[in-house]
């Protein structure tokens, strides 16, 4: 009687912690983070590489695949041009960095190079410069995706007497050059100039 027990008595424990264990109970886990549902939702900073018209002041990455002795990085001049080896002076003003790509292929076929590779990379932008009631005005680096009022936090803020609530900007690109009074959330881009206002009351 006893031998007969002791299988029934497996059986019943068994079928119970199979039931246990069936049963979903609470598990803690960690809360994800909540940037990391935006890092991936989030669009990649905007780049003027593809649009971007070149001028004056922007410093160039130029890749010249299989030729190292022209691979290099090149400023653009004040007469608004880069000066290479084998091709000399190649005009880079209002083109576009894959128009100025095309340029430089041209150039090397013509009597130098069978079949160039080339790629035109922005390395470093052209400065802006900000004037008027800041602490600090004057000329500085470009990085993309900067505002008016991220430009003003760059020169040391607001002077005291500051108008605080909008900023004349000078634009120029391949339309030509404008001035307006913008809010401080307004992008700005390379060469432009802000202009801080001094308030009258």
């Amino acid at each position: 009687m006893r031998r007969a027990r002791t299988p029934i008595a497996c059986l019943v424990a068994a079928l119970a912690l199979s039931g246990c264990m069936g049963r979903t109970a609470p598990v803690a886990t960690a809360p994800q983070p909540v940037l990391d549902a935006v890092a991936y939702a989030a669009p990649a900073p905007a780049r003027y590489d593809s649009a971007y018209h070149l001028d004056a002041g922007d410093r160039l990455r130029v890749v010249v695949y299989g030729q190292e002795g022209l691979t290099n990085t090149y400023a653009i001049d004040a007469a608004g041009a880069i000066t290479m080896p084998l091709i000399g002076t190649v005009p880079a003003r209002g083109r576009t960095p894959a128009g100025l790509a095309s340029e430089i292929s041209a150039k090397l076929r013509n009597g130098f190079i069978r079949e160039p590779s080339v790629a035109v990379e922005i390395e470093a932008y052209r400065p802006f410069f900000i004037l008027g009631e800041v602490a600090a005005p004057g000329q500085y680096p470009y990085v993309p995706n900067m505002t008016v009022e991220s430009a003003i936090a760059i020169a040391g803020g607001f002077s005291p007497r500051a108008k605080r609530d909008s900023v004349t900007l000078t634009h120029t690109d391949a339309s030509g050059s404008g001035r307006f009074v913008v809010p401080l959330g307004t992008p700005i881009g390379p060469g432009d100039t802000v202009f801080v206002n001094e308030r009258w009351f």
